[in-house]
C-alpha cells in the first residue's frame, strides 16, 4: 500500500538523458503527473557527446533499416519545424575514391532512397558535386577521386536539445529533480515505490508506472529494484569524438575510415571542429569512460588521410557509451532500433528503454508513453508532442 505521507505521481522518470527527458515531457503532456530523476545533470552522459546529429541515418539503409531510417527523418522535420534555434540544416559532403568501400552507383542508389524515405522533402535533396568546384573543398584530398556528393541532414546542440526538453516538460507541469541519486525501488499494490537522495536527504516517494532511462547504467539500475523486472543483454559501446582547434569548413564531411570503411564525421562545432565517432566495446563502470590511445589515433589518421594539410589541433575530447544488444555481430552492424523492455506483458507498471537515437527522442517517448496508457488508460486532456514547439534556448 502507499504511504499517505509520500507523494504519488503518475508516472517517474529516471534518467535525465534525451530519452528520459522525451519521456518525461510525452508522459505530462499526456495528462500523466510526472517526475523525472537524474544524478548528475541533465544531459551529463550519453546525450552531450553524441555526433549532434538530427538525421535518419544514411549507413543504416545498409542493414535495410528502413523504417528506423524513415522515423529518424519523419522526427528530422519535426524538430525542424519545432526547434528551429536549435536544430539546422546543412550539407554533407560525401566523397568517393577510387578505392572506397562503395561505388559511385550504390551511393547514388543510398541517398535517392533516403530522399524517398523522407517524403522526396526539399530538405532531403541531394546533387552531385562537379570536379571544377573541387578545389572549393577545403582542402579534402583528391588524388583518386572520382565523386562527391552533397546531401541535407541537420545538426543540433545536444545538452542544450535536451535541456529545452526537460524545460518543455516542466512548463506543462512535470516536476524535475537534481541533483537526485536513485538509491532502489520497491513493487506496491499500486504501482512502485522510489526511494533516492536529493541535497545529503533521503527521499521517498510513490508512482503508478516506473520508467527506466538511465542509458548505460539501465541494468544498474534495474538491479536496485524489488523485485528484479526484466531486463535484456547488452554491450556497452563507446563512441568517441576528438575536438580540433581549428574549424575545417562550416559544412559537414561524411568519411570512410581507411581502417575498416566505418563512417566518421568531420563538423562543424562553434568556432571549432567535431572529428567521430568510434565503436569500441567497454567494459567497467561508465562514469569511467574516456577516450583511449588507439581511438584518438583511428579519427586522427581518418583525419590526415582525407585533409592532408589540416595543421589544427586536438584541443578537447570526449566519449559516450551506446546501448547495443549483445550479439554476434560487429558493433556498427548491429540494430539501432529501439528497445522497450516490461516488468510483464500485459499491465506492466515498468518500463526500461534500451538505446535510442539522439534524433527520434520524441517518437520513442511516444511508444512509451502507450505502454503507460496500456494500464493507466489514457486521459483526456492529451496534448501532441508532434506541434509541441520547444522553447528556445537560455544561453
Amino acid at each position: 500500500m502507499n504511504n499517505n505521507n509520500n507523494a504519488t505521481y503518475d508516472v517517474i522518470v529516471i534518467g535525465g538523458g534525451i530519452q528520459g527527458a522525451g519521456v518525461a515531457q510525452a508522459s505530462q503532456a499526456a495528462g500523466y503527473s510526472t517526475l523525472i530523476l537524474e544524478k548528475t545533470g541533465w544531459a551529463a552522459g550519453t546525450s552531450s557527446k553524441s555526433s549532434k546529429l538530427v538525421h535518419g541515418g544514411l549507413r543504416y539503409l545498409q542493414g535495410g533499416e528502413l523504417s528506423l531510417v524513415q522515423e529518424g527523418l519523419r522526427e528530422r522535420a519535426l524538430l525542424l519545424k519545432n526547434a528551429p534555434e536549435l536544430v539546422h540544416t546543412n550539407w554533407f559532403y560525401l566523397p568517393i575514391y577510387k578505392h572506397s568501400n562503395y561505388h559511385t552507383w550504390q551511393i547514388h542508389s543510398g541517398l535517392t532512397l533516403y530522399w524517398l524515405l523522407s517524403g522526396c522533402r526539399e530538405e532531403s535533396q541531394f546533387e552531385v558535386v562537379p570536379p571544377s568546384q573541387w578545389d572549393n573543398l577545403q582542402g579534402l584530398k583528391t588524388d583518386g577521386l572520382q565523386k562527391v556528393y552533397r546531401y541535407h541532414d541537420a545538426q543540433t546542440d545536444d545538452a542544450k536539445l535536451t535541456a529545452a526538453v526537460i524545460q518543455s516538460a516542466i512548463a506543462l507541469g512535470a516536476e524535475a529533480c537534481c541533483p537526485a541519486n536513485f538509491t532502489h525501488a520497491e513493487q506496491t499494490e499500486d504501482g512502485y515505490c522510489v526511494h533516492y537522495e536529493n541535497d545529503g536527504r533521503d527521499e521517498t516517494v510513490n508512482c503508478r508506472f516506473l520508467i527506466n532511462a538511465g542509458g548505460p547504467w539501465i541494468n544498474q539500475l534495474a538491479s536496485s529494484i524489488s523485485p528484479p523486472p526484466r531486463t535484456i543483454p547488452v554491450d556497452l559501446v563507446q563512441g568517441t569524438h576528438l575536438i580540433l582547434d581549428k574549424k575545417i569548413s562550416d559544412e559537414c564531411y561524411y568519411l570512410e575510415s581507411p581502417t575498416d570503411g566505418r563512417a566518421v564525421f568531420v563538423l562543424p562545432w562553434y568556432d571549432k571542429t567535431l572529428l567521430g565517432t568510434t565503436e569500441t566495446l567497454f567494459e567497467g563502470n561508465p562514469e569511467q569512460a574516456e577516450p583511449t590511445e588507439q581511438e584518438r589515433q583511428y579519427l586522427l589518421e581518418v583525419l590526415t588521410t582525407h585533409f592532408p594539410d589540416y595543421d589544427g589541433k586536438v584541443c578537447g575530447e570526449m566519449a559516450g557509451l551506446r546501448v547495443l544488444p549483445s550479439g554476434r555481430q560487429k558493433h556498427y552492424q548491429r540494430s539501432r532500433e529501439v528497445r522497450l523492455i516490461t516488468d510483464q506483458p500485459k499491465e506492466p507498471h515498468y518500463l526500461g528503454i534500451y538505446g535510442g537515437k539522439l534524433t527520434s527522442y520524441r517518437a520513442t517517448a511516444e511508444k512509451a508513453v502507450k505502454v503507460i496508457g496500456s494500464t493507466l488508460g489514457i486521459p483526456e486532456n492529451w496534448i501532441d508532442t508532434k506541434a509541441l514547439p520547444l522553447p528556445s534556448p537560455t544561453t
